[in-house]
């Protein structure tokens, strides 16, 4: 359609060198042309040019002091992208790989997965090119204060509301919290992903892996179908990949890999998740040690791997679960996925299949699960924190857990209703999409021209 690309061109042109940027925008706006050439209103209204370009985007200097008394400066990222359903909502990311491209897909990505969870939260995202890895808790702890010396002006609980990502947890965001409060001398939710101490919410540590998990579980039944006894890959060893195991287990599965940028794991009894949790969530150590404590398990160094791919996608099994990174899967993993049997893929991460591995997917007609919808499980439950602090209460782990479920299986059925809705009800990428778009532009067109 020469609207679309006339508009991807024209954005290549005004925000230069963002490759995943593209990739994302690209993505989305290709899979709505069927709702674009029956609703005229759209065009009319001019929502792809304004839903492409972020409502604000703050860019900034973080310096800060290391432990040996020297300067380093950083630099670091707001994107405020769309705010018609309600505040920013959106997590940041500390690691080295980010730059504007990265936030800018991750932000653009979060206004239609945030549109899916039926909550009233607009999309954004952040971070910054630091990198936690090596650091003390005191040179921690003074770049999130340097960082939310500028961050502070641009945020509260009812404008913009970051949690964490790749990079930010529990000890991140109390720094940054604590900074926040005292600069403002205010005490409310501004944050999400907190400690459980003071305002967090349980269940959000396993949120996203749990929702990915249910996310499969729903593709499944629909097929009538479920997980159990299904052998299952999953990469990543962060939070996202830990509890999309951990759920695994709860309902049947057995996960029978995980990776770092070290290497994969291939355990064919099952990954040992008391052992995985130790070696990552308390030693924070590389996952070669897994195979010391389990000697009948594999570890495939990252050295080892295909040319044109991950080893973890190369072990047969049926189902799997991209939990690392974004562009992580490439066409040919997604070629091997088939070819070993793979009935399933749901997505823990941010665009961690580049757009030819969907293709791959979509043309083999298995259940795929885009990541805006099987992994915004996260962002839900930050939204069920955020009521929790303005209400002032403390729900159960279960209360929780099951609000979740409703939730994701809500994202499903939205998601799968629209593609048949368009005559494709395998592709639910281009439902989730439709479905989400439908939701902001509609209510963009009725806030007029912000």
């Amino acid at each position: 359609m020469t609207y679309i690309h006339d508009t991807i061109v024209k954005l290549q042109k005004t925000s230069p060198a963002q490759a995943e940027f593209y990739q994302a925008v690209e993505e989305v706006l290709d899979s709505l042309q069927p709702i674009l050439e029956t609703s005229e209103k759209y065009k009319k209204h001019a929502i792809i040019e304004r839903i492409v370009e972020p409502e604000r985007q703050i860019m900034f200097r973080v310096p800060w002091v290391d432990d040996q008394g020297n300067i380093q400066v950083n630099k670091g990222y707001r994107i405020e992208f769309n705010s018609a359903l309600g505040p920013y909502k959106g997590g940041l990311r500390f690691h080295p790989s980010v730059n504007a491209s990265i936030i800018k897909f991750l932000g653009f990505e979060q206004i239609f997965k945030n549109a899916l969870t039926g909550l009233p939260i607009g999309g954004g995202k952040g971070g910054a090119n630091f990198d936690p890895k090596g650091k003390s808790d005191g040179e921690i702890m003074r770049f999130c204060q340097s960082f939310i010396n500028e961050l502070y002006r641009h945020i509260g609980p009812t404008t913009d509301v970051p949690a964490g990502d790749i990079g930010v947890g529990a000890r991140e965001i109390g720094y940054m919290f604590g900074q926040y409060k005292r600069l403002t001398g205010n005490y409310d939710g501004v944050f999400t992903g907190k400690s459980l101490l003071w305002g967090g919410s349980l269940v959000r540590k396993e949120a996203t892996g749990y929702g990915c998990v249910y996310f499969a579980q729903y593709m499944l039944e629909a097929k009538d179908d479920s997980l159990a006894g299904k052998r299952c890959l999953v990469s990543g060893a962060g939070n996202v990949a830990i509890y999309t195991i951990e759920k695994l287990y709860q309902l049947g599965a057995v996960p029978v890999t995980c990776s770092d940028s070290s290497g994969t794991i291939y355990h064919e009894a099952g990954i040992n998740l008391e052992t995985l949790k130790e070696l990552k969530e308390v030693r924070k150590v590389r996952l070669d040690e897994y195979v010391t404590a389990h000697p009948d398990a594999k570890f495939i160094p990252a050295a080892e791997y295909p040319a044109d791919g991950h080893a973890v996608w190369r072990i047969p099994a049926q189902l799997a679960f991209p939990c690392a990174t974004q562009n992580e899967l490439t066409e040919a993993d997604a070629q091997a996925l088939v070819a070993n049997g793979v009935i399933a893929v749901s997505e823990g991460a941010n665009m961690p299949s580049t757009q030819d591995a969907v293709e791959v997917f979509l043309d083999a007609r298995i259940c795929y699960g885009p990541g805006k919808a099987a992994n915004a499980g996260g962002v839900s439950t930050s939204q069920l924190e955020m009521a929790q602090n303005a209400s002032m209460q403390r729900w159960s782990f279960e209360e929780v857990d099951e609000k979740l479920k409703v939730i994701m299986k809500n994202i499903f059925l939205s998601a799968s209703e629209t593609a048949a809705e368009f005559g494709e009800p395998h592709n639910l990428v281009l439902g989730a999409n439709i479905a989400g778009f439908r939701k902001v532009a509609d209510a963009m067109i009725e806030q007029g021209v912000v």
